[in-house]
């Protein structure tokens, strides 16, 4: 992610972004991410929970910078936020302060 730098490997900043993907349902929602944008009813398909609980892990990466949505006709599309970055190997996502990877693709 690009950030500031002076800020880049402070302990309150990894913190705050482990802790918003130490969720399992948020980390899923990253993963599922990495492959491309999804709608909320793609990524319910794995996830299978209530939509107001996924709206408000959504909420949570929006909030914190991992991901971003925009409109597409009636359904709201999301997408790793532009600032993230990925990894090397294209299966993961580098914190600046970590970085954290899949043995494989989310499927």
């Amino acid at each position: 992610m690009n950030f500031d730098f002076e800020n880049f490997y402070s302990s309150d900043f990894c913190s705050r972004k482990l802790k918003a993907i130490a969720n399992p349902v948020r980390w899923a929602v990253v993963t599922q991410l990495i492959g491309g944008t999804k709608t909320v009813g793609e990524l319910n398909v794995s996830l299978d929970m209530d939509l107001t609980l996924l709206s408000h892990h959504l909420k949570i990466l929006r909030d914190e910078g991992f991901v971003e949505c925009f409109r597409e006709g009636k359904r709201m599309r999301y997408r790793l936020s532009t600032k993230v970055e990925l990894t090397s190997s294209g299966l993961g996502i580098n914190l600046g302060c970590c970085r954290l990877e899949l043995n494989t693709p989310y499927i």
